[in-house]
């Protein structure tokens, strides 16, 4: 979707800042945010791709508005509200509702060092024919989806290289939409500075964007 979150290549946003000793949470709320929004996950009752997405839904002002973190609070209330793990009057109350039963939690101490070690992977082995090379040339497409997609605003409708392939990977469009994972192989293209931001730019400079297969087509 074309939502406020995708801010590549817009201006008057200034440069980003860069701290080689920042710490990992600035404060500690942000901290036990993280570890919710992962006890949560366990359930299983949405994807790291819906997750995204409930983020990008909130409104352009109260996105610009918030901090990182904050952002996450909001994703998470509106996806526990939207599964059923949360009724509004406990939000509001900051109390269970009466009748409601206590469920022990599925990530518990013991398993939360080998949980965030996993990590959340998203590659697949599943035996799929790649549509390009290394070495092709290929261009992006040009959408412009409700939903959750991957290919940045910036780079759509662009030439570039495949550089690597990286295998098959689940596919976060359909992902997102709990319309099931739909792997298929995720290419590491580069793309020149000058067809991205014009003549203007330099010559020299590359970025490069992991694109899953759906996002390109043969030149």
């Amino acid at each position: 979707m074309n939502g406020i979150h995708d801010l590549g290549g817009m201006q008057d946003l200034g440069h980003i800042p860069y701290a080689r000793t920042e710490p990992v949470f600035h404060e500690r709320w942000e901290g036990r945010i993280f570890a919710l929004n992962r006890c949560a996950g366990a359930w299983r009752k949405w994807n790291l791709d819906a997750s995204r997405f409930q983020r990008e839904l909130i409104p352009p002002a109260e996105y610009l508005r918030m901090s990182y973190y904050e952002r996450w609070v909001e994703g998470l209330v509106a996806l526990l509200l939207k599964t059923g793990l949360l009724a509004r009057e406990e939000l509001a109350s900051g109390r269970p509702s009466p009748g409601t039963s206590k469920v022990e939690p599925l990530l518990t101490p013991d398993k939360v060092w080998p949980f965030i070690a996993r990590g959340t992977p998203a590659n697949r082995d599943v035996q799929a024919q790649p549509r390009f090379q290394v070495g092709q040339p290929v261009r992006t497409v040009n959408i412009h989806p409700e939903g959750h997609t991957r290919l940045p605003r910036y780079a759509r409708d662009k030439a570039g290289i495949i550089v690597r392939d990286h295998g098959v990977f689940v596919y976060p469009d359909t992902n997102a939409l709990f319309q099931g994972e739909q792997p298929r192989h995720l290419y590491c293209v580069r793309f020149g500075a000058q067809e991205l931001w014009g003549p203007q730019a330099n010559a020299q400079d590359s970025v490069y964007l992991d694109l899953w297969e759906t996002y390109l087509e043969a030149p």
